[in-house]
């Protein structure tokens, strides 16, 4: 499925039904009352969050939705039926914002989450409404009102409870399909993910919601290499697993260099809870993997797992872990 995480969209709310003047009109009563019903409510649109959802790409080749007006009032009081609601489904983690794309109306954190997003006009009122003891026959109605209509933005903010980052080739992609059942794209070189991958472990009963960051290098914050495309949705997930291929000449260095485009970032991103994960261990000498582990230990000062996507065994462990970071 292809990837989109904002998309500018026109919602229209349905019209209300106009009421009817109309007067009963029965053989052998001359002069009938007013019996003209209500208009129906016009339609709403609803934006709904979805667990299944991923991506905007539904509304890359549809950006205009209207929701059914209300039916007119008729004799005999029948009032009109109401517009249905228009539903559209969107990602848990969308948000909602203003045409100038910068005022945030609503934010999706659930599932099932619903936000009216346009509210369809009110009814029209019959004749009958009128009728008083001044005036037994009103022609009078009222018209259904204009149900709301905007431009806004969807903006897609990945909400996962681990958040894979790292730099490009670390070997994001390959753990999370070996976590999780999710099937990217995984190849050897740089920016094989040009998208957030999203996949759900399950452990001892409960479940893991994963993502696969595509790679920071150095001025990611500026936009260099994917940019800040990817960094947002950094921000969503409530922990974070640095991976880390052991084979880097300056694994102090690579831990760095993310660490930095982060901060530049946002500094609310350090402090989110942080698993560092060495990568590929099978490719080195035991010796070797002590080694580098140590003098990256004596600088850092942080615990860091070891693993190889290969290896069952490690990526048990690694899953056994991230249970306690989302339990």
């Amino acid at each position: 499925m292809k990837f989109l995480d904002q998309v500018k969209i026109f919602v229209k709310a349905g019209e209300g039904g106009s009421g009817s003047p109309s007067f009963r009109r029965e053989k052998f009563i001359e002069f009938g009352g007013p019996d003209g019903g209500d208009g129906g409510e016009g339609g709403s649109i609803i934006l709904k969050a979805e667990r299944n959802l991923n991506t905007l790409i539904d509304y890359r080749y549809q950006q205009h939705f209207k929701a059914e007006r209300g039916k007119n009032g008729s004799g005999k009081n029948k009032t009109g039926r109401n517009g249905e609601t228009l539903y559209l489904k969107v990602p848990i983690g969308t948000q909602v914002f203003e045409e100038d794309n910068k005022t945030l109306i609503y934010d999706f954190k659930k599932e099932n989450e619903e936000f009216v997003v346009a509210i369809g006009g009110k009814r029209g009122f019959g004749n009958t409404r009128f009728k008083s003891s001044t005036n037994r026959a009103p022609k009078k109605f009222t018209k259904g009102a204009i149900g709301e209509e905007f431009w806004i933005w969807l903006q897609l903010k990945t909400i996962a409870d681990i958040g894979i980052i790292g730099l490009p080739n670390a070997g994001k992609s390959s753990l999370l399909a070996s976590l999780t059942s999710a099937n990217p794209k995984i190849a050897n070189y740089k920016f094989t993910t040009l998208n957030p991958n999203l996949g759900v472990a399950f452990y001892d009963d409960k479940e893991i919601t994963i993502a696969d960051i595509p790679g920071l290098i150095e001025g990611a914050h500026a936009g260099t290499g994917l940019g800040i495309k990817f960094l947002k949705h950094i921000e969503r997930c409530k922990t974070l697993l640095h991976l880390i291929d052991i084979n880097e000449d300056d694994l102090v260095y690579s831990y760095k260099q993310v660490k930095k485009e982060l901060s530049k970032f946002s500094k609310n991103l350090l402090d989110k809870e942080e698993l560092i994960v060495f990568n590929k261990i099978d490719l080195i000498e035991k010796e070797q993997v002590k080694n580098k582990l140590t003098k990256f230990k004596k600088e850092i000062k942080k615990d860091v797992l070891l693993m190889s996507t290969l290896d069952k065994k490690t990526v048990s462990q690694i899953k056994s872990k991230l249970i306690n970071y989302v339990s």
